[in-house]
């Protein structure tokens, strides 16, 4: 068998929330201050899991249920309270609908900034630019500032920046959800050719039929742990039962 592309041991995320606007001291000395001014949050708790070349791994989960917080620790964006998240290779992601955006750049303006952020030099992306343009059907705005995009359009330029940048792993959060069907389908099946190529793909999203469909395996998380793992269709039917009361 071969090794994980991605291995997470043991992962936890502790967020500490303030009754009072903190400071300094509080945030240092909080047993000084008296326990009622704060109080522990715990966003993961204690998450195992591992992925392998060229699988498809859902993510699903109430809204709060540590989703979005477990892809920013992998991503970097974040680190841990404990545990550990090991990747081999490089990491792509595309976390938040306008991440790495300025909306009074231009389409193409933003194409550089996004792509420099994500590790490629200025060469590396004129090559890649025609790509990158072409997938995401944005030619004739692409002179055009962003602030006049609509999340669609953001998308669509996110998307394709996110995927022309050479990656191991790739990390989509909640943005297979936006955007017309068309340009859905588009992102739905080029997830299915990267698989084929060997990339490990971890999607979150509230979109059941597209986990479906994408991928082999999902983790359900609730209030920061795992509640259950396993087949992407067993997943979403106990998942959509348990949101309907069915459960």
């Amino acid at each position: 068998m071969s090794e994980p592309m991605l291995a997470v041991a043991m992962l936890s995320k502790r967020y500490r929330i303030f009754f009072e606007k903190p400071s300094l001291i509080r945030s240092v000395l909080p047993a000084l201050m008296g326990a009622g001014t704060s109080r522990e949050f715990w966003a993961l708790r204690d998450i195992s899991f591992t992925a392998a070349p060229g699988e498809c791994l859902g993510i699903i989960g109430s809204n709060g249920s540590g989703k979005s917080t477990l892809l920013k620790i992998i991503a970097g964006v974040t680190t841990p309270t404990a545990g550990r998240v090991n990747v081999r290779g490089a990491i792509s992601s595309l976390l938040e609908l306008g991440a790495g955006f300025h909306p009074e750049l231009t389409g193409r303006e933003n194409v550089f900034l996004n792509a420099s952020i994500l590790g490629l030099t200025r060469a590396e992306i004129e090559r890649r630019f025609d790509a990158i343009v072409e997938f995401s059907g944005l030619h004739e705005f692409i002179n055009t500032k962003l602030y006049t995009y609509s999340s669609g359009m953001c998308l669509r330029l996110g998307f394709a920046v996110a995927i022309h940048v050479p990656f191991d792993l790739l990390l989509i959060d909640e943005i297979i959800a936006v955007g017309d069907p068309a340009f859905q389908e588009k992102c739905s099946a080029h997830v299915r050719q990267l698989r084929s190529r060997g990339k490990t793909i971890v999607i979150i999203s509230h979109m059941m039929g597209a986990i479906t469909s994408l991928c082999d395996r999902v983790l359900w998380l609730d209030h920061g742990r795992i509640a259950a793992s396993g087949p992407a269709i067993d997943m979403t039917r106990q998942f959509v039962a348990a949101s309907a009361g069915g459960e």
